[in-house]
C-alpha cells in the first residue's frame, strides 16, 4: 500500500486549487467556512459553474460525458474544493441516481436524464425513507400500479432532504407483494411538477427547512420512467447507497472543520487549556485515521485489488466525527454558543453582550443538525451488524 502522492498527482492537486481560487465565489465560501445558512441559489450556482467546467459529475467516466479522473484525482479534487470552502456538492443527482442511470438505465433514459444532471440545472431529490421505513427500507409501502404506459403512484416519503428545491426524484416503490418484501421492489423517476405531488416542510429545532414530507396522491409516472426491470429495484437500491454512505464520510469536510474548531477555540481563549487541547488532538488523530481508511481504499482501486466493503465503516466514523467536532466547537463557544436565532445566524451576528463572537451564532444549530448523521443513510447500529456479517464474516 502506497500513501504518497506521485509528482503527477501533486501537479493535478495544484491545477484544482488554482480553479477553484479563481471560480469560487467568495460570498459562499465565507458561508461555508462559517457555517451559515446557503440558499438554493448559492448550492446550486455553484453546481453550474463545475457543470459548465465538466467537473460536476467528477466521479463519471468519459464515456458519459465525465473527466474520466482516477479514484486518486476523485479525492484531491474533493480534497481541494472542501477546504476551499466550497459547498458540498448535493449528492442526489451527479453521485447517487447518475451511476444507477449508467449502470442500468437504458439509452434512451441515459441521453434524457445525465446531461440535466452533468450541467446542475435539474435538482434532483431521493424517495426512499418512509414513515415506516427508515432503517428497514426493505419495508416501503409507497404503492406504484402498473395501469397501460404508465404507473400510478400512492403513498409518502419523509425526510426528503432539500425536496422542497427537487425537479426530479428518484423513487423506491412497491410494484409486488409476493415472495420476500425486497423483491416487489421497483426504481421509477418521477417529475415533482406532477400533479398529486404534495411537499411539506418539517420545521427543524432550528427553524431551518431542511427535509420534508412527500405525498403521492394518483401522481401519473411514464413507464418508460422505470429504471432497469420491474421487481428488480432492491439491487439498484443497493447500488445507489454505496455511493451515499461513502459519500457520508465526508473526511474532507472534517478536515476543513478541524481547522474552524481550532480557531474557534483560540478566539474564546480554550486552545491553551491543556484538557481541551487534547480532546482537539483525539478528534485530529480520528480524522488522519478516517483519512488513511479512505487512502486504502483508493490505493486498492488503483492497484486493481479488491478492496474490502467498508462504506458501512466510512459512514460510521464519519458521521461520529462530525457529531464530535461539533461538539466540541459548542465547548469552546460556552455559554455564548447556546442562542438559536435564525436572524443572527443569517446576519453573522452573535448578539450585544460582552464576549459575544460572530462565529459562535451557528454553532448550537450545527450541533443539533449533526444529531441525525448517525441515523441517515442506514443507522450507525444496522451498519454495525452489515460490518460484522460482510467484513468481520
Amino acid at each position: 500500500m502506497d500513501l504518497s502522492f506521485t509528482p503527477e498527482e501533486q501537479k493535478f492537486r495544484e491545477e484544482i486549487r488554482a480553479w477553484v481560487r479563481e471560480n469560487l465565489p467568495q460570498e459562499i465560501s465565507h458561508k461555508v467556512h462559517n457555517a451559515l445558512e446557503l440558499t438554493r441559489d448559492d448550492l446550486q450556482g455553484w453546481a453550474r459553474i463545475l457543470g459548465k467546467k465538466g467537473w460536476l459529475g467528477y466521479g463519471w467516466p468519459k464515456e458519459f460525458g465525465g473527466p474520466g479522473w482516477t479514484a486518486i484525482q476523485r479525492h484531491l479534487f474533493e480534497e481541494e474544493t472542501a477546504l476551499a470552502g466550497a459547498p458540498r456538492i448535493i449528492p442526489f443527482g451527479p453521485v447517487m441516481v447518475a451511476p444507477v442511470i449508467m449502470a442500468f438505465g437504458n439509452a434512451e433514459q441515459q441521453k434524457r436524464f445525465l446531461p440535466g444532471i452533468a450541467s446542475g440545472e435539474v435538482w434532483w431529490s431521493q424517495g426512499y425513507s418512509e414513515p415506516g421505513s427508515g432503517s428497514d427500507l426493505a419495508s416501503v409501502k409507497t404503492k406504484a400500479e402498473r395501469k397501460g404506459d404508465k404507473y400510478i403512484v400512492n403513498g409518502q416519503k419523509t425526510w426528503t432532504t432539500l425536496g422542497q428545491h427537487g425537479d426530479w426524484m428518484f423513487n423506491l416503490v412497491r410494484t409486488s407483494n409476493e415472495g420476500k418484501p425486497q423483491t416487489g421492489i421497483s426504481f421509477l423517476l418521477l417529475d415533482m411538477k406532477s400533479p398529486g405531488v404534495t411537499v411539506r416542510p418539517i420545521k427543524l429545532l432550528d427553524g431551518s427547512h431542511e427535509v420534508n414530507e412527500v405525498f403521492f396522491d394518483n401522481v401519473e409516472v411514464p413507464a418508460e420512467n422505470l429504471i432497469g426491470e420491474e421487481n428488480k429495484g432492491w439491487t439498484y437500491a443497493k447500488h445507489l447507497l454505496s455511493h451515499e454512505r461513502t459519500n457520508i464520510a465526508d473526511v474532507n469536510r472534517a478536515k476543513r472543520e478541524l481547522e474552524r474548531l481550532k480557531r474557534i477555540a483560540k478566539s474564546e481563549g480554550v486552545y491553551d487549556d491543556q484538557r481541551f487541547r487534547d480532546e482537539i488532538a483525539k478528534l485530529e488523530v480520528d480524522i488522519v485515521a478516517l483519512e488513511m481508511m479512505v487512502l486504502r481504499v483508493l490505493s486498492a482501486a488503483t492497484s486493481g485489488k479488491n478492496s474490502l466493503d467498508v462504506a458501512g465503516l466510512l459512514k460510521i466514523r464519519g458521521s461520529e466525527i462530525q457529531q464530535r467536532y461539533s461538539e466540541l466547537m459548542m465547548l469552546a463557544g460556552g455559554a455564548y454558543s447556546l442562542p438559536l436565532i435564525r436572524e443572527a445566524m443569517e446576519a453573522g451576528w452573535q448578539g450585544d453582550f460582552p464576549g459575544g463572537n460572530p462565529a459562535l451564532a451557528p454553532l448550537a444549530s450545527t450541533f443539533f443538525n449533526m444529531r441525525k448523521t448517525t441515523i441517515y443513510g442506514g443507522s450507525n447500529e444496522v451498519q454495525r451488524n452489515i460490518v460484522a456479517q460482510t467484513v468481520l464474516g
